[in-house]
């Protein structure tokens, strides 16, 4: 890739006047040897996966093996549904982004962006977007690649695994790339988007890793459709022409320093937080003795 940093992406796209999303769909292109229409087929497909976890968290079964989480997805759909009061969009990408979260907890096709446990933000936001805009799936697609370049810069830089940063790895570099991307998508420059991602960001530093019983279930879930939220909202800021104060790239450097220095049982080790609560606790227990039943039968 030619660029390492976000400002270089910004820099890169305003010389040669393309996207976020045309620049990295050339890079890729070149560093993977396919040929550029090869490249957009493929995302083209993760797009369709990504569609079709959304409609099956809104339409099936989802409750997980655990039986902790499922369905929250459908109950928020149809709160939506009411006349009075109605969350527009925003509801729907948090509706969204519950479902491909359940989806994925009850064992079904996700696309982890950029982990499975932050899978449900990306696809809520531009699914619910797609909707509310009546956007095609090409330019979803180019999307897509406009995220994978900010990704690719934070994971380069810092990293996008709760086992090594928390939860801000995760759920907050998933809300920087879909707010870059939606900023992109909604006709802002690639200066505009860089400055999406940094607010984004910020307001994800310090989230700890806690999953109860070690499933990405609770709170992952939740937040994942928290977490759409807060991308359409950074989108928003940024093409308001809120600028991120601290520059995205040194925000990026600020989560790998919180994250370094974050306890290890707030890095997915489910030690302490949310999982160390007497709920979570006895959750954890529940969970155990059903595990050795299981495996005495």
């Amino acid at each position: 890739m030619r660029f390492a940093h976000l400002n270089e992406l910004a820099l890169l796209c305003a010389q040669e006047d393309v996207s976020i999303g045309e620049l990295m769909l050339a890079e890729q292109a070149k560093e993977s040897g396919r040929t550029p229409e090869a490249e957009f087929a493929t995302m083209l497909e993760y797009y369709s996966v990504m569609k079709d976890a959304v409609h099956r968290g809104l339409t099936q079964n989802t409750t997980s093996r655990s039986g902790l989480t499922g369905l929250d997805a459908q109950r928020v759909a149809a709160y939506n549904e009411q006349a009075v009061p109605s969350l527009g969009i925003a509801g729907d990408a948090m509706a969204y982004a519950l479902a491909v979260s359940e989806v994925n907890a009850s064992m079904g096709r996700i696309i982890a962006t950029p982990t499975a446990g932050s899978c449900g933000i990306i696809p809520g936001v531009f699914v619910s977007c797609q909707e509310r805009f009546g956007w095609t799936d090409e330019k979803m697609t180019y999307g897509l690649f406009a995220a994978g370049a900010i990704g690719y810069v934070i994971a380069n830089n810092s990293f996008v695994s709760g086992a090594e940063g928390g939860c801000q790895a995760e759920v907050g570099s998933a809300i920087g790339m879909a707010a870059g991307a939606l900023a992109e998508l909604r006709g802002g420059n690639a200066a505009q988007a860089v400055h999406a991602v940094g607010l984004a960001l910020k307001n994800s530093l310090g989230l700890i890793c806690d999953p109860v019983g070690g499933l990405v279930e609770i709170p992952c879930i939740v937040r994942n459709g928290f977490g759409a939220v807060t991308a359409l909202a950074a989108a928003d800021m940024a093409l308001a022409g809120v600028r991120s104060v601290i520059p995205s790239d040194e925000v990026i450097q600020v989560m790998l320093e919180v994250g370094s220095s974050m306890p290890e049982k707030h890095r997915e080790t489910a030690g302490g937080g949310l999982a160390q609560t007497p709920t979570g606790k006895d959750i954890m227990h529940r969970l155990g003795r059903t595990r050795k039943k299981a495996e005495n039968t």
